[in-house]
């Protein structure tokens, strides 16, 4: 399948996770999406976990995507952006609420279906990794502390994965989150005399 078509039917697949969840959603459901009939799509795609494991590639490309260009002038600010579009509730194509349920049931079969835990930990990869470079970053500009930025990025990818499965289960809100992590980045990674770390006057001055 060409590449137009190809994702045409990654964001059918997506919509219709979005509206039937994992364990409903059907072949049919997908098509029903697209211009495509039942037997186009069985065409190239045998099953619904071969469709479901094509969209979690495009998760990855996506998130690549979206991180590759982040704003800001130094790796602070650039993390700081990382946040926004990670712990973003809103976005003008998804139906976040939705997408991110239907993802957790995605995440509930991984430990079963060792192509969906492949792709996940993929997903995973691309984030912890942009987050590491940008650590490395910031430790060269001298805006970062001297911190493990392997490390560091686990535990930033950690809060960020958990904050969604307490948002999905319990409505715990993101933006609790997002402000948790602007708070450890202000205390535990900007270098002394930095904004927002040990030293900064204007910290000081509020304390």
């Amino acid at each position: 399948m060409s590449d137009e078509p190809r994702e045409t039917v990654v964001r059918a697949t997506c919509r219709a996770l979005c509206a039937h969840g994992y364990a409903n959603l059907t072949m049919q459901d997908i098509a029903d999406e697209t211009d495509l009939s039942k037997a186009a799509l069985h065409y190239h795609y045998d099953t619904k976990r071969d469709l479901l494991t094509t969209f979690l590639d495009s998760l990855a490309s996506w998130y690549e995507g979206r991180l590759d260009e982040l704003p800001g002038a130094d790796a602070a600010e650039r993390l700081h952006a990382l946040f926004d579009e990670c712990l973003s509730a809103e976005d003008d194509e998804a139906d976040y609420p939705a997408f991110h349920t239907a993802m957790l049931e995605v995440k509930a079969q991984a430990p079963y279906e060792e192509a969906y835990r492949e792709r996940l930990t993929a997903v995973d990869d691309v984030v912890r990794s942009r987050i590491e470079t940008l650590i490395e970053t910031g430790i060269e500009e001298g805006v970062f502390r001297d911190v493990d930025p392997e490390a560091t990025a686990s535990f930033v990818v950690d809060v960020i994965v958990g904050a969604y499965t307490r948002n999905v289960a319990v409505g715990h809100p993101l933006e609790e989150t997002r402000a948790l992590l602007d708070a450890y980045v202000d205390d535990h990674l900007m270098a002394q005399g930095r904004e927002g770390g040990e030293g900064d006057p204007r910290r000081e001055a509020a304390e």
